[in-house]
């Protein structure tokens, strides 16, 4: 994220109490922000059922206008997952799933997951993602983040004659965290502002409304013919 040297930074709501200034004899919860780095990899790694910060993200050590880090957040949709149990034969070569996030150093040796070998022997892994997980320092180096999604589907009667996509969406997303100054889509050459009273037929206001029939990209190109016709 803006650079070879990042910081893996969480960001949470914990609950204080403090004393009601109208009432001393209660208390009251306030809600608190919470910044921690995580140093590393140990930290990083988010096995299933261990609940992820709210906000997680990539943090560069270039700021915006405003001060803060430029960075990337990790946002993850998907239902809880099961993992192969861990006293299977099988588990070593599938250890990734163990985990639904994990952020490690960035290394030439380990470029992926998993191997195409495991189709030969899945007993005897050439490739275990959980070594990959050593406890060595994430503070100012290039990053890698793991993430795990999945979700099971169980065929029923709704699925003929196809299978709809609502509900059944699973992924995760790279959101912008305080990386720009402020919202860049406002720059999209499509956007159109008008105010009350302005007539939105007119060039001038809305320029959407005097968009060409014809795309203004169309190359002018010759006649074609294939053997006179």
């Amino acid at each position: 994220m803006a650079g070879l040297k990042n910081w893996v930074v969480a960001e949470d709501v914990v609950f204080k109490p403090v004393v009601a200034p109208w009432s001393p004899e209660y208390r009251l919860q306030r809600p608190q922000l919470t910044r921690q780095v995580l140093r590393s990899e140990d930290l990083t790694a988010f096995s299933w059922g261990r609940p992820l910060p709210r906000y997680l993200y990539l943090a560069s050590n270039q700021t915006n206008a405003w001060g803060h880090q430029r960075g990337y957040r990790i946002q993850i949709d998907s239902p809880l997952g099961m993992h192969i149990p861990l006293e299977s034969d099988m588990e070593r070569a599938l250890s990734w799933g163990r985990y639904q996030l994990v952020v490690t150093q960035r290394k030439e040796e380990e470029p992926q997951s998993s191997s195409i070998y495991y189709q030969n022997d899945i007993w005897n892994p050439s490739t275990a993602f959980a070594d990959f997980i050593n406890n060595e320092t994430l503070l100012g180096e290039d990053l890698v983040a793991w993430v795990t999604a999945s979700f099971l589907h169980i065929p029923h009667a709704e699925d003929v004659p196809n299978t709809v996509t609502v509900g059944n969406r699973v992924g995760f997303l790279l959101r912008p965290y305080n990386f720009f100054d402020e919202d860049p889509s406002i720059f999209s050459p499509g956007s159109i502002f008008f105010e009350k009273g302005q007539d939105a037929g007119l060039c001038s206001v809305n320029p959407v409304a005097c968009t060409p029939h014809l795309a203004a990209c169309v190359p002018d190109l010759p006649s074609f013919s294939y053997q006179g016709f």
